[in-house]
């Protein structure tokens, strides 16, 4: 039996929204722009890390971005690398990310090193939760624009997890898209914190961890980092591998 538009009113709305709403599955993968990297910093903002350490923090990332190192390495890659960052500690708070953008020329590289630079802090100082920083710099790069021949989170951070979602559980969702966690513990307070980080954060072929000896090493220690995840030599390397600390 047919049936009159008036007597369905309902079952015409519930059609129109789905003609409205739906798109092909391609479209989505057309849309996205290829590029070498895709690289999402998660910065600790904990509790254990005062002003001076946050300050520190992005002081030595702005630093290592306007280093002639890492401007030629950038320029190597064929289509840029696609950076972001953000804050983490038990909360994540969008209002203190910085956006996904495409480096590649010097020009791109010293503006993002000055965002970083000028970035406030979270006001917000919670506990440490590193499998939320794992799970959310996943999200980051599983719902960008971009479609990278290489996915990574780089985490720093200076304590154990003590809150929310175990590390070594938000491993699991990194592998199964494929993305490399990278890690720089910053030695301060907590101990055998190196050893916590190779075993229960870092993930990934090639992955590996860099060392800071403590808030005034971070600067030396991210340049190096960051150096390392971006050499081709480095990026294809098969097995996860710990950078020795300096004087231990």
């Amino acid at each position: 039996m047919g049936f009159s538009h008036p007597r369905h009113p309902v079952l015409i709305w519930l059609i129109a929204a789905l003609l409205t709403t739906w798109r092909p599955d391609t479209a989505e993968a057309q849309e996205k722009v290829e590029v070498s990297i895709e690289l999402v910093f998660a910065v600790d903002t904990s509790l254990s890390v005062d002003t001076v350490e946050y300050n520190l923090q992005m002081a030595g990332m702005a630093a290592a971005f306007r280093s002639p190192q890492i401007i030629a390495l950038i320029g190597q890659h064929p289509g840029g690398v696609a950076v972001s960052l953000f804050q983490w500690n038990s909360k994540i708070d969008s209002r203190h990310v910085i956006g996904w953008q495409v480096l590649q020329t010097p020009a791109s590289i010293l503006a993002f090193a000055a965002q970083i630079e000028q970035a406030t802090r979270d006001p917000v100082r919670g506990y440490t939760a590193l499998g939320r920083a794992i799970e959310h710099g996943v999200r980051m790069i599983t719902s960008n624009r971009f479609a990278g021949r290489q996915r990574k989170i780089d985490i720093s951070g200076d304590g154990r997890s003590n809150t929310g979602l175990l590390p070594q559980s938000a491993r699991h969702l990194a592998d199964a898209h494929g993305i490399v966690v990278n890690g720089l513990p910053i030695l301060i307070d907590t101990y055998n914190l190196h050893t916590y980080f190779q075993e229960k954060v870092i993930t990934g072929p090639g992955a590996f961890i860099e060392i800071a000896t403590d808030y005034r090493d971070f600067a030396r220690a991210f340049l190096r980092k960051l150096a390392r995840e971006l050499s081709p030599m480095t990026a294809d390397a098969g097995q996860a591998q710990t950078l020795e600390v300096a004087g231990r």
